[in-house]
């Protein structure tokens, strides 16, 4: 088993040398636009549903809760379908992009 440390070099030795310089790229791996547009979409599908359902059983459907309940699940599909929507749609955008590029070449 090889150490860590050089031979004849103490723990302390090591420690006190200056790092190496790397060429590590410390960008972030997803942008922030796509953390915000999850962030959003998150919020949806938790007020949406819980909203609707609020607004719906006494105002709409007269205390049915099965109804007010059914129109929730409804728009946590609606909200999941969106979400997915503009996915696929950015995707796309990046496909089209990518084929700009590459046909400019």
């Amino acid at each position: 088993m090889t150490g860590r440390r050089p031979h004849g070099q103490s723990y302390a030795d090591v420690a006190a040398k200056a790092p190496q310089p790397t060429d590590s790229d410390v960008t972030p791996l997803v942008p922030a636009d796509v953390i915000y547009k999850l962030l959003a979409f998150t919020a949806a599908m938790v007020i949406g549903p819980i909203g609707m359902y609020f607004l719906t059983v006494n105002s709409i459907y007269g205390g049915n809760a099965t109804y007010a309940g059914a129109t929730a699940a409804i728009t946590a599909n609606v909200v999941l379908f969106g979400y997915i929507y503009v996915a696929w749609k950015e995707d796309q955008g990046d496909r089209q992009e990518a084929a700009k590029a590459k046909k400019a070449q």
